[in-house]
């Protein structure tokens, strides 16, 4: 098994992070990749970063960029399961792939499916936390650490009721399902679902996870 720190090191080799500190090693940056100030930057500040590559987060003030290419399987099952929320999804619930919570001033993560009671905006480009019901993470190598510890804790912390992870595993999509303990601020786990899933909250759902592969 590879320890928390292992993991993280190999999702750094992925995942291009700038930190938000000046040093020598900050001179070869182009001036868009340069933190606007001393504190580094801040989650209004992705919206005007025209240069940087697609599905840059903000994480404790540092931008991320996704370097790895993306696999097939992640891009179908993204797909798929936005397709299949929005068809189950009640009135009022509107549900958007690849788009950012702004969870606080220095954190911007970018889910891969997010489920929100926010009327639809054609201009929006994140979310509020307390307008999000459910968030998909669907785990990718570079993304593994990130998805299972980071943003499990920061999307608890932010107050999100619930958070999905789905993996990659032999039998095919496996989704790993949390759901909010309100006095701590926490994640429970409330279920492990293979084949299929049914939960009740946050609304009615059932999926054929086989049905998400070809």
């Amino acid at each position: 098994m590879i320890d928390a720190h292992a993991e993280e090191s190999v999702t750094m080799i992925a995942a291009r992070v700038i930190e938000p500190h000046y040093g020598e090693d900050m001179a070869d940056l182009p001036d868009w990749m340069r933190p606007p100030r001393e504190e580094g930057w801040f989650a209004e500040d992705l919206d005007r970063l025209p240069e940087a590559p697609r599905h840059t987060e903000l994480i404790d003030g540092a931008l991320v960029f996704m370097m790895a290419p993306q696999r097939s399987w992640h891009a179908r099952v993204i797909t798929r399961l936005t397709v299949t929320l929005e068809g189950q999804a009640p009135a009022g619930i509107e549900v958007d792939r690849e788009m950012t919570i702004r969870l606080d001033a220095r954190n911007r993560p970018e889910a891969d499916i997010v489920a929100s009671s926010a009327s639809f905006d054609p201009d929006r480009t994140w979310f509020e936390p307390d307008d999000v019901l459910l968030v998909v993470e669907v785990v990718s190598p570079e993304s593994t650490f990130r998805d299972r510890t980071v943003k499990l804790r920061k999307y608890a912390a932010a107050g999100i009721g619930h958070y999905w992870l789905v993996e990659d595993e032999a039998v095919g999509p496996v989704v790993h399902v949390y759901e909010l303990d309100e006095p701590t601020k926490s994640y429970v786990a409330t279920g492990v679902f293979r084949d299929s899933l049914h939960v009740t909250v946050p609304f009615e759902i059932d999926i054929d996870l086989a049905k998400l592969m070809p």
